[in-house]
């Protein structure tokens, strides 16, 4: 692993002398730039700033009007939200106060831009989605201050594949849901959501072949049309996928003649029998009717997590020697419909992907087309090496630290931040090529589909996704700490389309902080407000307990998230004060669900503000990784 991040670094720096105007001797660059998340990968100070104002403009050059007119509507549309006003377009050199946009970078790699701080700001680059991804440092930056220090920065990625995976097969996101998520995603320069779109408990797509199939919550072919275009507006792709041939439980609910049957009789539930020729013209129609509305250049199989013990099922031994020979095993019959299905796929002009876990050494005489994308989540089967040295594409979706389980797995954050890079799998096996990754995600999985609302899951992967930005984007850190890192994304924000964003950042960050008791001295007060999801106050046990802070003068506040740990409060109140001694209550509670809870609309304002519980959810006391407060002054 050292001689990769020296190979890793070693290259980019390589690559920084190559591009023109690229500062040299970026390791002498200025130790303080204006920060983003991710954090830029150059920067250079120079003098004076830029400061946005209400005559700014953005100015399209000329000479590139045609190619960058979409990516200059969309930053007039987002700089609008985010200032309160109309901001417009304009096909001119930028003048002063104005945000400029070119071309004029042809040597920067595609996602890359090139951002010039003077008294205009100018994004330059060598393509459409490098200049979309210099406006989106140019909205956080101005998000923060409508001034930005003088200077130039020069920024890539590291990896190509950086996004977010959600479980719509066992819980319907709403559509609204799934846009805030796309522009979230570009904010943070994230490019690939995964639509898993059927699993468990749903199949969520219209379908004119086989309506039978389709779950009462379900996105119709227009609600995908309109994702798609707004994912094509954001620079973000949209990869689809249809869990087979298992996982297959909605499906097989209308056709149960295609469950794949044991020798002693029992019916799988979520199985199909690819021993039965019906069973493949199901998936052919239904691949066949919607990879035109996808139009990426990927389709995802599923194949996670089909048979394990293939000796109870022996007409699938007997389907692989009459179509792949006398030798052939019955988990060729596996292997054979990933490469028919791959074929189907291919046929439609995209690449196939699918998870790792069913691809095993010397169970069969295939195995799967090397052309397949391999999505490696965890330790079964072949290595991430091995399956590079067959001529797959590895992308690394592992489960540590990139799983996010409703009522189940969290990742760690922390560790994610400090330690795990987008090339160390599960395990901490790595690639000797690392070009054979292309990236991570991370998964939201939706085991126990009540167990988090919509708002609760936008909340819990807050921090993680903004910590897998850093690490995807590779470049380097702008602090050392994830507790360090926490108050610049508190500060960056979210999207300037995200509901309710009247609030700066976390007024209780770093505030005094006090209870009513702690378990022990391992969990103090403090723990709740410091910005780091692996730390926790806890109180001891018994009722009443509160967590109060001092946020420094009087705020108006209008939104409170609750991190807590298994410990939560069944009956709590959120009060206020201006003196800490009178108190105001702007939420009640008697049906607290713990998990992550992000309390909106509330009214009210005060200098001091607590939580105050007075019944408890366990038998243990109360704990709270992290107590978030919003609002303005």
């Amino acid at each position: 692993m050292r001689l990769l991040r020296f190979l890793i670094a070693a290259a980019c720096a390589v690559f920084a002398l190559t591009v023109p105007g690229a500062p040299a001797h970026a390791a002498r660059a200025a130790a303080a730039p204006p920060q983003t998340v991710p954090a830029l990968r150059q920067w250079t100070a120079g003098a004076g700033a830029y400061t946005f104002t209400a005559a700014t403009r953005v100015a399209v050059d000329p000479a590139y009007a045609d190619r960058l007119s979409d990516e200059a509507a969309t930053l007039a549309e987002d700089l609008g939200a985010q200032a309160g006003r109309g901001v417009a377009v304009v096909t001119a050199a930028p003048a002063p106060g104005d945000i400029g946009l070119t071309l004029g970078d042809p040597a920067l790699p595609a996602e890359g831009y090139r951002l010039t701080v003077a008294d205009t700001l100018t994004v330059s680059a060598a393509t459409d989605t490098g200049a979309f991804n210099g406006t989106r440092s140019v909205l956080q930056l101005l998000h923060r201050s409508a001034s930005v220090p003088g200077g130039t920065a020069v920024d890539w990625p590291t990896k190509a594949e950086r996004g977010l995976m959600v479980d719509q097969g066992r819980k319907f996101f709403t559509v609204d849901w799934l846009k805030r998520h796309i522009k979230e995603l570009a904010y943070l320069k994230l490019n690939t959501f995964h639509f898993h779109l059927s699993d468990t408990f749903g199949f969520r797509l219209e379908s004119a072949t086989h309506p039978e199939i389709v779950s009462a919550d379900h996105y119709t072919k227009q609600d995908i049309a309109d994702l798609v275009s707004l994912g094509r507006k954001y620079h973000v792709t949209i990869v689809p996928e249809i869990d087979t041939p298992g996982h297959m439980n909605a499906v097989l609910a209308a056709h149960p003649e295609l469950r794949l049957k044991s020798n002693s009789g029992a019916l799988s539930p979520d199985f199909i029998d690819l021993s039965l020729p019906a069973s493949y013209a199901l998936v052919k129609d239904l691949v066949g009717e919607y990879l035109p509305l996808f139009p990426g250049p990927y389709w995802h199989i599923g194949a996670d997590e089909y048979v394990t013990d293939y000796t109870k099922y022996p007409q699938l031994l007997d389907y692989a020697r009459a179509h792949y020979g006398a030798n052939a095993t019955a988990k060729d019959t596996y292997y054979g419909f990933v490469n028919w299905a791959d074929a189907l796929v291919r046929a439609g002009g995209k690449t196939t992907r699918m998870w790792n876990d069913g691809i095993k050494s010397g169970d069969g005489t295939l195995g799967p087309n090397a052309a397949i994308v391999v999505e490696y989540w965890y330790t079964y089967g072949l290595t991430p090496q091995q399956l590079a040295a067959a001529g797959h594409i590895v992308a690394n979706e592992s489960w540590t630290p990139t799983y996010y389980v409703l009522g189940g797995a969290k990742p760690d954050t922390k560790w994610m931040y400090e330690t795990w890079t987008a090339d160390r799998f599960e395990g901490g096996g790595a690639l000797s090529d690392p070009e054979k990754n292309p990236g991570s995600l991370l998964h939201v999985w939706c085991d126990n589909p009540t167990a988090e609302s919509e708002d609760q899951i936008a909340a819990g992967i807050m921090y993680p996704l903004r910590a897998l930005a850093q690490q995807t984007w590779g470049t380097p850190k702008p602090v050392a700490t994830y507790a360090a890192f926490t108050p610049i994304v508190a500060a960056v924000g979210h999207n300037p389309a995200w509901p309710g964003l009247a609030q700066p950042g976390n007024l209780a960050l770093g505030r005094p902080t006090t209870a009513s008791s702690t378990e022990t001295a391992d969990f103090p007060a403090a723990s709740a407000t410091d910005g780091d999801g692996a730390t926790r106050w806890s109180s001891a046990y018994a009722d009443p307990q509160w967590l109060q802070v001092d946020l420094g003068a009087v705020r108006r506040v209008d939104r409170v998230v609750l991190r807590w740990e298994a410990a939560y409060g069944k009956s709590f109140r959120v009060q206020l004060s201006d003196d800490a001694t009178t108190w105001r209550t702007v939420y009640s509670t008697t049906a607290g669900s713990g998990a992550v809870q992000d309390l909106t609309g509330l009214t009210g304002s005060g200098r001091h503000i607590r939580v105050y519980g007075t019944r408890r959810g366990t038998t243990y006391g109360y704990s709270l990784y992290e107590f978030e407060v919003y609002g303005s002054p």
